[in-house]
């Protein structure tokens, strides 16, 4: 199968792109993190604090405070158990999972976090970070600034950087469960992570920004990552004070290849735990990562600037979104997917305007793919069903972020339309008064990222659905990615086929009754 037929089936009919007679091994699968062996350690502090007021003021971490950081970006917040039947005399139906503040599909957490630290009290080196212990583990000891530097093309002042965040993927993590579908989740699973941590760095008061675009060899050696096992697919540097933070650098200095790089440091390979005896083969996914990798620093790029304007149809003009803020510790707590407990209730245009608002507004960042000067149009946007929303029509609307409005593409009530779309009926979108839809182009900008952009696009698309999530659950609401839906159909409400744009993503978001369960939380 030819690589774009590939990722167009797996987002029109996945299907066609699934592996056939696929049978999942349960009692093989992996862990949801990785465990390395016989490596030095270093313990994080236990006493997270609940809450992240008054966490801003600008200062390098120290230890303790770094382990909050990391805990509030990927540690593990929740043990979950699930009985599938009530009749059942043992355990065989029970099913625990560990969870965290960023949501993964199945609760797999395909990502795993490593950091290039250089802080008071700690080896200058790169670690990762252990989630199952809430702990650093030191892969290689150093400093790795110039590397670093390097394998970013000169494009960010990297020896003023207090850390430096991988956010990898660990292919096999959830392609045993969902096979080759795995490769789109990953990408979206990585941006819900960069989303979470770049509030989080927000709220301890760190500067940071995306590179999407790296020397994949160089930075997976650094790391000692196996290629055909797990990737690096975005780098974050984090600082106290805003950093030199150039698009394209200068073309003396971009010209860097991955091999030349990876000759200047010598070779590690660590023992880790993966659990799983039988590890099956994913040849899609390696090599749609070996053809998304850059190779050489002069293969970067940047999106032309391009701003279209959105389609006709009856204007409806939203409210002046408030300066809300919120105690981020207590909105992660509390955000909960429903699926079953949406309940209908009426949303004001307040809310409303402040949800789409403030998911566009944080969702502004520094990162390497377009050029900070030029005006563009938002690569993610937000497209959106309302039904029973105070003051406005039932029907299809754009979200027009520049100007605060909504634009009418279809009038009516699509519940039951986008009802029939499910492909399971986990959710009543009967009892939904928002359908929210990330979008973005079908092309996913081939012609100026190639194949990286597909997953690009992914992360992007991640990262708005943790905004949403964020800002559904600070107005009393509750939010459910969906990725199981029709997306020619929802194209089609929205009349998205002259645009040459798709629906990335469908997150049903409302008011919600409170589940019938037992619950407790790692830290309380």
């Amino acid at each position: 199968m030819i690589l774009d037929e590939f990722l167009h089936n797996l987002h029109f009919d996945i299907e066609k792109a699934s592996i056939p007679y696929w049978e999942v091994d349960w009692e093989d699968k992996p862990l949801p993190y990785k465990l390395y062996r016989g490596l030095p350690v270093v313990p994080l502090s236990l006493e997270v604090p609940l809450t992240l007021e008054g966490q801003r003021q600008p200062a390098t971490p120290d230890l303790s405070k770094l382990g909050h950081f990391l805990w509030y970006v990927y540690g593990l917040t929740q043990i979950s158990q699930s009985v599938f039947s009530m009749d059942s005399t043992d355990h065989s139906d029970v099913m625990q999972s560990y969870r965290r503040f960023a949501p993964s599909g199945g609760a797999l957490y395909p990502n795993e976090l490593y950091v290039y630290l250089k802080i008071e009290d700690l080896p200058v080196g790169v670690y990762h970070y252990d989630v199952a212990h809430h702990r650093l583990v030191l892969l290689r000891e150093g400093n790795f600034d110039s590397y670093i530097a390097k394998a970013l093309g000169n494009r960010c002042d990297v020896p003023s950087c207090f850390g430096t965040v991988f956010v990898s993927t660990m292919f096999w993590k959830n392609f045993f469960k969902y096979n080759n579908f795995a490769y789109r989740l990953q990408g979206l699973d990585a941006g819900v992570l960069i989303g979470q941590l770049l509030e989080v760095a927000k709220r301890f008061g760190f500067e940071s920004g995306v590179y999407f675009q790296f020397l994949d060899r160089a930075m997976n050696h650094l790391l000692g990552l196996s290629e055909r096992e797990e990737s690096v697919y975005a780098v974050i540097p984090l600082s106290v004070e805003p950093t030199i933070w150039s698009a394209n650098g200068s073309e003396r200095d971009r010209m860097v290849s991955a091999a030349q790089l990876c000759g200047e440091l010598t070779s590690i390979e660590q023992n880790h735990y993966v659990k799983s005896q039988s590890v099956k083969e994913y040849s899609m996914l390696t090599k749609l990562n070996e053809v998304s990798m850059q190779e050489d620093t002069s293969s970067f790029s940047m999106i032309e600037a391009n701003v279209n304007g959105n389609g006709g149809g009856q204007v409806v003009a939203l409210p002046e979104a408030e300066r809300r803020s919120y105690d981020l510790g207590s909105v992660c707590r509390n955000r909960f997917s429903p699926d079953i407990d949406f309940m209908m209730g009426k949303v004001n245009q307040l809310q409303l305007a402040n949800l789409l608002h403030e998911a566009t507004d944080s969702f502004l960042y520094r990162n390497d793919l377009e050029a900070v000067h030029q005006k563009h149009e938002p690569r993610a946007s937000l497209n959106i069903c309302l039904y029973n929303v105070e003051g406005i029509p039932n029907g299809a609307y754009q979200y027009d972020s520049n100007s605060h409005v909504l634009h009418q593409v279809q009038p009516g009530d699509h519940r039951l339309l986008l009802q029939t779309g499910m492909s399971l009926y986990n959710v009543n979108l009967l009892q939904v008064p928002l359908c929210i839809h990330v979008t973005g182009v079908k092309d996913y900008y081939k012609n100026t990222f190639g194949y990286r952009g597909y997953r690009i696009q992914q992360m992007e698309a991640g990262m708005l659905v943790q905004r949403l999530l964020l800002g559904a659950v600070s107005l009393g609401m509750g939010g459910h990615p969906l990725l199981g839906y029709d997306v020619s159909l929802c194209d089609n409400i929205y009349k998205m086929e002259s645009q040459g744009k798709t629906c990335l993503i469908q997150i049903p978001i409302g008011p919600y009754r409170p589940r019938p369960w037992l619950m407790g939380g790692v830290c309380s």
